[in-house]
C-alpha cells in the first residue's frame, strides 16, 4: 500500500498523474534548516523526515507492505531557502529578489517502507523575467503566492513571470514525475 506524506493538492495530482493508488497521510515535520546546512541536504532531509513520519504513523496498523513517499520543494537564490511567504510584504520581496534572475527549485523524494529507504532528488533553474512593481502587487493580491515556496506558482498565474526553465516542470510544481516513477520502480511498485 503507498501513501503519500503530503497534504499538497499538488502533490496528489502529479502522483495520480502517474496512475498510482495512494492514500494520503497528513504529517507534521519542522521545516527548519541547520545553520550548517546546505539548501539540498536541507530539502532532501525534510523530504526524507516526511516519509518517515508517516511510516511512524501507520507502525501500528501497516505490517510489511507499507510504503510512504515523502518529498519537499524549495527555492533557493544566493544560498538562500525561500520558504512559503507569511504575508503580502513578504511575498513581494520574494518576488522582488526573483526579478530578473535565474534560482534553482530543489525537488527531493524519499520512499520508505520498514525494510527499505530510496531517494531521489531534482535541480532545475528557473529564470523569472523582470518584474515591475505593478506587476507584482497584482501578483501577490491574487492570493497565489501564499502556501507557495518562493511565493509563486508555475503551475498557475505565475507561468507568466518565468522566462526560461531548465529542468523538471513537474519538479517546480512539487514533485519531479519522472524521478518518482523511477523510484516506485525500483520499489516495486506498480502504477501507470
Amino acid at each position: 500500500m503507498l501513501y503519500l506524506a503530503s497534504q499538497s493538492p499538488r502533490r496528489r495530482e502529479l502522483l495520480g498523474q502517474l496512475g498510482a493508488t495512494f492514500s494520503v497521510l497528513d504529517v507534521d515535520v519542522p521545516e527548519q534548516r541547520g545553520a550548517d546546512e546546505s539548501p539540498q541536504d536541507y530539502v532532501h532531509r525534510v523530504a526524507r523526515d516526511k516519509a518517515r513520519a508517516g511510516l511512524a504513523s501507520l507502525d501500528a496498523t501497516g505490517g510489511g507492505n507499507v510504503v510512504v513517499l515523502g518529498a519537499d520543494t524549495e527555492v533557493v537564490l544566493d544560498g538562500d531557502v525561500f520558504g512559503k511567504p507569511s504575508h503580502a510584504m513578504d511575498a513581494a520581496a520574494m518576488l522582488r529578489r526573483l526579478s530578473g534572475r535565474t534560482h534553482e527549485v530543489i525537488s527531493a523524494v524519499w520512499l520508505v517502507s520498514a525494510a527499505h529507504e530510496l531517494s531521489d532528488i531534482c535541480v532545475s533553474q528557473v529564470r523569472f523575467a523582470t518584474l515591475d512593481e505593478a506587476t507584482i502587487a497584482a501578483y501577490v493580491a491574487s492570493g497565489e503566492p501564499f502556501g507557495k515556496a518562493g511565493a509563486y506558482a508555475i503551475q498557475g498565474r505565475g507561468a507568466a513571470l518565468i522566462e526560461h526553465l531548465e529542468g523538471s516542470y513537474s519538479g517546480v510544481m512539487g514533485l519531479p514525475v519522472f524521478e518518482t516513477a523511477r523510484l516506485l520502480g525500483n520499489f516495486g511498485i506498480a502504477f501507470g
